[in-house]
Parts: C-alpha cells; sequence; structure tokens
C-alpha cells in the first residue's frame, strides 16, 4: 500500500474518531432504572431479601446500569448493596426521621461517570421540608433529587426518585402535584429523569397530572417515545404466579427534555424460583 493511500485511510479513521468523542471521551448514552427491591420482611420465606440481593447485584452489574432510583431500602439494605456495587456512590435518606430509620428511596450513580452538584429530599405532604406523613396517606413518603453533571460531557441534569402512598387516594393525587411543581422549580431549564414506584397506573389522575403538557417543561413516560421497547404491559408481579389481568403498571421512568430515548424495558425475569423484587425493573437507554 503506497503512502498516500495509508495517509487517506489515516485521516479517515481519526475523523470518525472525532465524532464519537466529546472532550476526549467516548460519547455514550445513559442506562437509567427504576427498581422497587421489596423491604427486608422474613414472611417472605424463599422471596426473602437475603436470598434474592444477590441476584440483584448481578442484575445490575448484567445491564451495565449508570444511575438508578431505587424504592423499599431499609438501611441494612443500603449497606449490602453499597458494600457490592463498589463502582457506584448514593444520596438519599430514611423516610421516617431524615437520616436511617424507614425506608430509603436512595439514589445510586456511576461515581466514575457523574460528579454529584446537589441533592435533598423532601417529604409528599402539605409541609415537605419537614419529616411529615400528607393527606390521607398511610406512611411519611419522600422524593430523592440531586443534580449531576457528566463528567465527559460537561453536561448538567437532575434525577428524581420517588415512591408514593399505597393507601391514600387523595395524597397520590396531590403528591402529583406537589412533585409537578418541586420539579419544575428544581430543575428549571435542566433536562431530568424522574423514576419511582407511583402506585398509579397510567390513566389514573395523579399519572395524567404529571404528564399534562406545559411546554418546555412537559414531562414524558419513556416508554412512549422509545424506539425499541420490551417486556411485559405490567410491573408487578407479587411473589406469585397471580393471572396476568391482575398485574399492572404502577413503575416508571419520566424524562423531561430528553428526546433520544434508544431503549425501554420492563425486566420480568427470575433465578429459578427466585424473583428479583415483588416488582420488576424498569429499564431505559437515553442520551442526554
Amino acid at each position: 500500500m503506497n503512502t498516500k493511500i495509508k495517509k487517506g485511510m489515516l485521516l479517515v479513521v481519526i475523523a470518525l474518531m472525532s465524532v464519537i468523542t466529546v472532550h476526549g471521551q467516548r460519547q455514550e448514552s445513559i442506562k437509567a432504572m427504576s427498581f422497587n427491591v421489596r423491604y427486608d420482611n422474613p414472611k417472605y420465606g424463599i422471596q426473602n431479601w437475603h436470598n434474592r440481593k444477590e441476584n440483584i447485584v448481578r442484575m445490575i452489574h448484567f445491564y451495565d446500569t449508570d444511575i438508578m432510583g431505587l424504592q423499599e431500602v431499609l438501611v441494612h439494605q443500603l449497606k449490602y448493596l453499597e458494600d457490592n456495587l463498589e463502582q457506584y456512590n448514593y444520596v438519599g435518606v430514611g423516610r421516617e426521621d431524615g437520616k436511617e430509620k424507614g425506608e430509603f428511596a436512595p439514589i445510586f450513580y456511576r461515581k466514575a461517570r457523574f460528579k454529584l452538584l446537589n441533592s435533598g429530599t423532601f417529604w409528599l405532604s402539605e409541609t415537605p421540608e419537614k419529616v411529615s406523613k400528607g393527606w390521607d396517606a398511610g406512611l411519611e413518603r419522600i422524593v430523592t433529587w440531586a443534580v449531576f453533571e457528566e463528567k465527559a460531557s460537561g453536561k448538567e441534569f437532575i434525577f428524581m426518585n420517588t415512591h408514593f402512598d399505597h393507601v391514600g387516594v387523595q395524597a397520590r393525587i396531590e403528591s402529583s402535584k406537589l412533585l409537578k411543581r418541586k420539579a419544575i422549580e428544581l430543575a428549571g431549564d435542566m433536562q431530568m429523569i424522574l423514576s419511582g414506584d407511583f402506585n398509579l397506573v397510567p390513566h389514573s389522575e395523579g399519572i395524567q397530572t404529571l404528564l399534562r403538557e406545559d411546554g418546555a417543561r412537559t414531562i414524558v413516560d419513556s416508554k412512549s417515545i422509545a424506539k425499541y421497547s420490551y417486556g411485559p404491559d405490567w410491573t408487578t408481579c407479587g411473589f406469585d404466579n397471580r393471572p396476568f389481568e391482575k398485574r399492572r403498571i404502577i413503575d416508571y421512568v419520566f424524562v423531561k427534555g430528553i428526546d433520544k430515548v434508544h431503549r425501554y424495558a420492563v425486566l420480568a425475569e427470575m433465578l429459578n424460583e427466585l424473583f428479583l423484587s415483588d416488582h420488576c425493573p424498569v429499564f431505559v437507554e437515553l442520551e442526554l
């Protein structure tokens, strides 16, 4: 091969490499997840947390998840995940005292990829700034939020994670209104990823409140704009073989200001007789 041809080929390779790099690093999509891991309760027998936890860690590694909002995480479950997901950091507090008591709704993020800029928690109640139970809710409920910078691109975005009440009908409606107001306030012009177990089906008033058209501030269901989708039309399985018509979609990954969602999946997977949880992880691959 003569020198001119070699030189030409080298220039083509360099040009292609420049297309897929940003600040010297490869431009990559973000793999996000929402997952209710189910709190540790001995009465679940074979489906107890201690039988499921290793497979949960394997699942997170297998899907190469970059950032995830988890629900129903007690402090000892949080410690196990922290110890076994060494490439991640997390933010979040216990909902019963703002420290370690009660369930967390933590955000785990890949620390080599994202820089944490700010974070916080608010309660889904009439007094969101302090530990409180709202409206007709059965329990305290929280939203964990964090602002990140993607180190390679310098892009900033906000990730929010929540778990709505399972009892209070009015609480879920009012929580949706409060969450939308706070999301607009905290996110501003930033792109947003919102994960959670909302205990609401897609056509409910609460979900429709979140998704109401609002110009550039409109929140959308990632499934509705995904190029490819995979998995069942439900996210709850209940540790049993209940009929499919009794299963529901109540777990979501919503986005604001993000147009490119490459893949959406509900991961209805088991390890022999072991479920991952009584909820399925919701997995989304997107681009800022």
